[in-house]
């Protein structure tokens, strides 16, 4: 981790390293070396409250517990650094952009979730180590498994490997533990992306693999293998659909949308974003749903490159939950949208794109549908609804035709305003206003 926040530094970003004080004695000369290069490394240590799980003050590390009792208790302390990590975060003037903890510390994906930024999953296992233990506990190989010794087939693994229970990684496999152990696998799931001390050509084979297995078709970072996909569809033929960063969909709606995205046999690029736990979205998308639409369909869990999408030739249409970061990004590239707004100031939007723009067709949602509302609130919209909105936006009838030339006229417009138009002189009016107040 250290090395890491080394790397990060040099190349200009940014660190606050977390630690615990007893932790961060061990790395003094670390913390000594970072301040005489001038590293930008801000090292904080969170008091670990021990004796509230019973543990003998000082006691921060695996390697000063004795017993399966206390290495359980120790996990339950670093959980408690939530709130004091969250407040010293949200104190800070520079907030931070993204959070990069280690595999045992899956409370840190609620503290990202909270603060609204990605959480990057650092595992100190390889490639190949990290695939085997994922697909262990993913698939529960060892579950009914007797004979410790016994050689068990890996279900998935890119080749025929057999691998025995007594000499694979546990994951915290002791009675105790089964709740740590599904919250690790929980959030291993739910990463923006997996950190190893590792280089692709050393295992390619299982680099890959790892990526499909906690990302379904790959990674949502994987930019390269997205405009792959883009390339191979034909100009303005691609259905993007994305609800923003902070709208979470239940998991009914997502099978409506699911269902109608295939009846309406157009291409889409489809960014998941849900509260459901992960093996209820991969439930629902290996309901034949994923090898139906497996020529036409990419599916992308977590977070994409939203602008590169929308700026690509092929995307012609963005089914959007009207938030106006997203809005104006849809007319900035020229793409007609499907409005569904959530929540906030989006149904005005919508009325924006709809009646006043003309350059959206609406879901029909009359609801406002925000993370607060409980799951079986929300008014779901219907496969066929999505279907029809699919058809009416992305069809070569007149109405359609019309609405894609008015979005490259506004698209035209956008980019006036940034190329000495109104929004260059408007920021240059800007300076000068704050300049001549000096």
């Amino acid at each position: 981790m250290i090395d890491m926040a080394h790397l990060l530094a040099k190349q200009g970003a940014m660190v606050t390293f977390t630690t615990t004080p007893a932790n961060a004695t061990r790395i003094e000369s670390t913390i000594d070396r970072a301040r005489e290069l001038n590293l930008p490394i801000h090292f904080v240590p969170l008091k670990l409250d021990c004796a509230k799980v019973g543990l003998p003050e000082g006691c921060e590390n695996v390697d000063k517990v004795l017993g399966k009792g206390q290495v359980k208790s120790l996990t339950d302390a670093y959980s408690l650094l939530h709130k004091p990590l969250v407040s010293y975060l949200q104190a800070q003037s520079n907030p931070p952009s993204s959070i990069i903890s280690d595999l045992c510390q899956p409370w840190t994906g609620d503290v990202a979730r909270e603060l609204g930024i990605p959480r990057f999953m650092f595992t100190g296992f390889c490639a190949f180590s990290s695939l085997c233990r994922y697909i262990i506990h993913q698939e529960k190989v060892f579950d009914k498994v007797a004979d410790g010794d016994e050689l068990i087939i890996l279900p998935g693994f890119p080749h025929h490997l057999e691998i025995s229970k007594a000499r694979s990684p546990g994951n915290f496999n002791s009675p105790g533990f089964e709740q740590f152990s599904e919250k690790i696998l929980e959030e291993e799931r739910r990463a923006d992306g997996v950190v190893t001390n590792s280089f692709y050509d050393l295992e390619p084979l299982y680099h890959e693999a790892y990526q499909k297995e906690n990302r379904g078709d790959k990674a949502s970072v994987d930019l390269k293998h997205c405009l792959q996909w883009l390339e191979s569809m034909k100009p303005g033929s691609v259905l993007y659909i994305s609800f923003g960063s902070m709208a979470r969909t239940v998991v009914s709606q997502l099978k409506e949308i699911a269902l109608g995205l295939e009846a309406s046999r157009r291409p889409f690029l489809w960014v998941i974003k849900s509260d459901a736990e992960a093996s209820d979205i991969e439930k629902l998308l290996t309901e034949g749903i994923k090898e139906r639409i497996r020529d036409r369909g990419l599916i992308i869990k977590g977070w994409a490159q939203q602008a590169m999408i929308l700026s690509h030739p092929s995307v012609g249409g963005f089914m959007t939950h009207c938030g106006w970061n997203s809005t104006i990004e849809g007319i900035s590239n020229g793409v007609p949208m499907i409005t569904w707004p959530h929540c906030a100031e989006q149904f005005l939007n919508e009325k924006m794109i709809v009646d006043i723009l003309k350059v959206g067709v609406p879901i029909g949602v009359q609801n406002i549908t925000s993370r607060t509302v409980e799951a079986h609130e929300v008014s779901i919209v219907e496969r066929d609804h999505i279907e029809k909105a699919v058809y009416k936006l992305m069809s070569e009838d007149t109405d359609a035709k019309e609405r894609r030339m008015r979005a490259r006229e506004l698209m035209q417009k956008a980019r006036q305003a940034i190329d000495g138009g109104s929004s260059y002189s408007n920021i240059q009016q800007l300076i000068e206003y704050v300049t001549a107040r000096k």
